[in-house]
Protein backbone atom coordinates (compact mmCIF):
# COMPACT_ATOMS: atom_id res chain seq x y z
CA UNK A 1 0.00 0.00 0.00
CA UNK A 2 2.51 2.54 0.79
CA UNK A 3 4.15 1.63 -2.29
CA UNK A 4 1.24 2.21 -4.27
CA UNK A 5 0.70 5.59 -2.33
CA UNK A 6 4.72 6.49 -3.07
CA UNK A 7 3.99 6.08 -6.81
CA UNK A 8 0.38 8.02 -6.71
CA UNK A 9 1.98 11.25 -4.92
CA UNK A 10 5.12 10.62 -7.31
CA UNK A 11 3.02 10.48 -10.61
CA UNK A 12 0.94 13.82 -9.19
CA UNK A 13 4.05 15.17 -8.19
CA UNK A 14 5.40 14.87 -12.30
CA UNK A 15 2.34 15.61 -13.32
CA UNK A 16 1.59 19.25 -11.64
CA UNK A 17 5.19 20.06 -12.66
CA UNK A 18 4.66 19.51 -16.44
CA UNK A 19 1.44 21.45 -16.09
CA UNK A 20 2.99 24.12 -14.29
CA UNK A 21 5.94 24.23 -17.24
CA UNK A 22 3.46 24.70 -19.87
CA UNK A 23 1.34 27.47 -17.90
CA UNK A 24 4.54 29.42 -17.35
CA UNK A 25 5.59 29.27 -21.05
CA UNK A 26 2.10 30.39 -22.46
CA UNK A 27 1.93 33.22 -19.44
CA UNK A 28 5.41 34.45 -20.55
CA UNK A 29 3.48 35.79 -24.01
CA UNK A 30 1.48 38.31 -22.62
CA UNK A 31 0.97 41.99 -24.02
CA UNK A 32 -1.11 44.33 -21.50
CA UNK A 33 -4.35 46.01 -22.84
CA UNK A 34 -3.81 43.76 -25.65
CA UNK A 35 -6.32 41.35 -26.65
CA UNK A 36 -4.83 37.77 -26.68
CA UNK A 37 -5.84 37.08 -30.00
CA UNK A 38 -3.23 39.38 -30.94
CA UNK A 39 -0.78 38.93 -28.63
CA UNK A 40 1.10 36.01 -31.38
CA UNK A 41 1.51 38.81 -33.68
CA UNK A 42 2.50 41.36 -31.24
CA UNK A 43 5.06 38.96 -30.23
CA UNK A 44 6.16 37.82 -34.13
CA UNK A 45 6.40 41.89 -34.72
CA UNK A 46 9.36 41.90 -31.89
CA UNK A 47 11.52 39.08 -32.86
CA UNK A 48 11.18 39.96 -36.36
CA UNK A 49 12.50 43.66 -35.34
CA UNK A 50 15.39 41.84 -33.65
CA UNK A 51 16.25 39.82 -36.83
CA UNK A 52 16.95 43.21 -38.12
CA UNK A 53 18.43 44.70 -35.36
CA UNK A 54 15.66 46.98 -34.03
CA UNK A 55 15.09 46.45 -30.53
CA UNK A 56 11.41 46.82 -30.59
CA UNK A 57 9.47 46.58 -26.64
CA UNK A 58 5.83 46.99 -27.32
CA UNK A 59 5.29 46.81 -23.60
CA UNK A 60 7.32 49.51 -22.61
CA UNK A 61 6.11 51.63 -25.29
CA UNK A 62 2.79 50.75 -23.91
CA UNK A 63 0.94 50.34 -27.45
CA UNK A 64 -2.44 48.29 -26.66
CA UNK A 65 -4.65 46.56 -29.58
CA UNK A 66 -7.96 45.16 -29.53
CA UNK A 67 -9.94 43.36 -31.95
CA UNK A 68 -13.96 45.29 -32.55
CA UNK A 69 -15.67 46.43 -35.34
CA UNK A 70 -13.91 49.42 -37.41
CA UNK A 71 -17.08 51.01 -39.15
CA UNK A 72 -15.56 52.30 -42.22
CA UNK A 73 -16.16 50.15 -44.95
CA UNK A 74 -12.88 48.30 -46.45
CA UNK A 75 -10.68 49.38 -43.34
CA UNK A 76 -9.26 46.23 -42.18
CA UNK A 77 -7.40 48.18 -39.38
CA UNK A 78 -6.16 51.78 -37.66
CA UNK A 79 -3.66 52.65 -35.73
CA UNK A 80 -4.86 55.46 -33.08
CA UNK A 81 -1.56 56.78 -32.06
CA UNK A 82 -0.40 60.56 -30.17
CA UNK A 83 2.03 61.97 -26.86
CA UNK A 84 -0.37 59.34 -24.74
CA UNK A 85 -1.69 56.50 -26.70
CA UNK A 86 -0.83 53.63 -29.31
CA UNK A 87 -3.68 51.89 -29.86
CA UNK A 88 -3.83 49.04 -32.92
CA UNK A 89 -7.40 48.42 -33.39
CA UNK A 90 -8.27 45.23 -35.94
CA UNK A 91 -11.80 44.72 -37.56
CA UNK A 92 -13.33 42.27 -36.35
CA UNK A 93 -15.51 41.06 -39.47
CA UNK A 94 -12.00 41.26 -41.38
CA UNK A 95 -10.25 39.18 -38.72
CA UNK A 96 -12.94 36.74 -38.42
CA UNK A 97 -12.60 36.02 -42.48
CA UNK A 98 -8.67 35.95 -42.79
CA UNK A 99 -6.22 33.78 -42.72
CA UNK A 100 -2.48 34.32 -40.44
CA UNK A 101 -0.69 35.69 -43.35
CA UNK A 102 -3.04 38.57 -43.88
CA UNK A 103 -3.92 39.22 -40.20
CA UNK A 104 -0.87 38.99 -39.98
CA UNK A 105 0.27 41.79 -42.62
CA UNK A 106 -2.38 44.19 -41.27
CA UNK A 107 -1.29 43.67 -37.77
CA UNK A 108 2.30 44.76 -38.49
CA UNK A 109 1.35 47.67 -40.91
CA UNK A 110 -0.27 48.99 -38.22
CA UNK A 111 2.48 48.27 -35.71
CA UNK A 112 4.40 50.12 -38.24
CA UNK A 113 2.56 53.33 -37.89
CA UNK A 114 2.59 52.73 -33.95
CA UNK A 115 5.62 51.26 -32.69
CA UNK A 116 8.25 52.49 -35.69
CA UNK A 117 6.19 55.90 -36.46
CA UNK A 118 6.40 54.94 -40.12
CA UNK A 119 3.79 56.93 -42.75
CA UNK A 120 2.61 55.27 -46.00
CA UNK A 121 4.83 54.25 -48.68
CA UNK A 122 2.62 53.67 -51.90
CA UNK A 123 5.54 52.81 -54.34
CA UNK A 124 5.32 49.70 -56.79
CA UNK A 125 7.83 47.46 -58.35
CA UNK A 126 7.58 47.57 -61.91
CA UNK A 127 5.69 44.24 -61.87
CA UNK A 128 2.73 46.32 -60.01
CA UNK A 129 3.53 44.67 -56.66
CA UNK A 130 3.89 46.97 -53.31
CA UNK A 131 7.14 47.12 -52.11
CA UNK A 132 5.93 48.40 -48.60
CA UNK A 133 3.60 47.01 -46.06
CA UNK A 134 3.42 50.61 -45.46
CA UNK A 135 0.85 51.29 -48.60
CA UNK A 136 -2.07 52.88 -47.93
CA UNK A 137 -3.61 50.79 -49.93
CA UNK A 138 -5.39 53.57 -52.10
CA UNK A 139 -3.60 52.58 -55.10
CA UNK A 140 -3.06 49.90 -57.58
CA UNK A 141 -0.03 48.26 -56.32
CA UNK A 142 -0.59 44.50 -55.45
CA UNK A 143 -0.47 42.96 -52.26
CA UNK A 144 2.08 39.83 -51.97
CA UNK A 145 2.41 38.83 -48.64
CA UNK A 146 3.51 35.21 -47.93
CA UNK A 147 6.04 32.94 -47.80
CA UNK A 148 8.28 34.07 -50.62
CA UNK A 149 7.71 37.28 -49.86
CA UNK A 150 7.58 38.28 -45.96
CA UNK A 151 11.43 38.47 -45.82
CA UNK A 152 11.87 40.98 -47.85
CA UNK A 153 8.90 42.97 -46.78
CA UNK A 154 9.98 42.88 -43.60
CA UNK A 155 13.36 44.04 -44.32
CA UNK A 156 11.51 47.27 -45.70
CA UNK A 157 9.40 47.35 -42.76
CA UNK A 158 12.38 47.96 -40.09
CA UNK A 159 15.37 49.39 -42.43
CA UNK A 160 14.50 52.81 -41.77
CA UNK A 161 14.96 52.09 -37.52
Amino acid sequence: MDKILVGFCSLIFLFTISCTSDTHEESSLYFANVDAALWTYFDAFEKEGIKRGYNVDLSAAEITGEIRTISEDGVAGTCQFGTHIHHVTIDKEFWDKTDYNLREYVVFHELGHCALDRGHNNQAFANGNCVSIMHSGLTDCRVTYGTQTRSALLDELFQNE
